[in-house]
């Protein structure tokens, strides 16, 4: 059986991190995980301490990219064949994980992502009409169709893991999908899950860096792809 890790990125998480952990543990106790506290000013990483969880503990604040970097680094050193990164916040449901596992040892993909949209449709919102538009950048330039591309259930295998370990500029965002698909044939595929609604705590994207984030997206989707290697 491949080994397979959860990765936590948390930051102020303190109203959601000991349940997050809990249900995961008892939903999913087959699957090893490690809390990577991204320098949060709350109590985080004391409750991960006082709660015996595995844990990581930045000294600054890194952001998503570099917490979750961490992650892979740690997954890698530790000889992990898979790593799937999964939200603090308890939007992610861990009764999805042996799911998308399954589908990777069936498949031999290098990327699965959780979706919300394989068998449903996405609501008409701002925000999915940025989706939308991420979607369509990253089938003109990959070929590939991804419904849910800022979905942040992603499960990658041993090789995807190695190359987030050695390169410093990987990061869990739309644009480096499309760079794995176009740059290192990378072979993505979705399995549709359910998302909860996030109760408490500080998300990584408030409104106006949500639209900064969907610019720079498409940004570097369509300019940056072709100048990396």
């Amino acid at each position: 059986m491949a080994s397979t890790l959860v990765i936590i990125p948390a930051y102020n998480e303190e109203a959601c991190i000991v349940s997050t952990v809990k249900e995961l543990s008892k939903v999913a106790p087959q699957y090893d995980y490690v809390v990577v506290n991204d320098g949060s000013k709350d109590s985080t990483a004391e409750l991960c301490r006082k709660n015996g969880f595995n844990l990581i503990d930045l000294p600054a604040n890194l952001g998503l990219t570099g917490a979750f970097q961490t992650g892979m680094k740690y997954a890698y050193r530790h000889g992990y064949d898979q790593a799937i990164q999964f939200d603090a916040d308890g939007q992610h449901s861990p009764s999805f994980i042996e799911e998308l596992v399954n589908a990777m040892n069936e498949t031999q993909a290098d990327i699965i992502i959780g979706s919300r949209f394989v068998t449903k449709q996405k609501p008409k919102s701002l925000r999915m009409l940025g989706s939308n538009l991420i979607s369509t950048l990253i089938r003109f330039t990959t070929g590939a169709k991804i419904n849910d591309p800022t979905s942040g259930m992603r499960l990658y295998n041993r090789s995807m893991i190695e190359q987030f370990a050695i390169r410093g500029d990987l990061t869990p965002e739309p644009e480096t999908l499309a760079f794995l698909i176009k740059r290192k044939d990378a072979s993505v595929i979705e399995r549709q899950v359910n998302m909860r609604d996030r109760v408490a705590g500080e998300s990584y994207l408030t409104f106006s860096k949500s639209i900064a984030y969907m610019a720079n997206t498409c940004s570097a989707i369509l300019f940056s792809l072709w100048f990396r290697r």
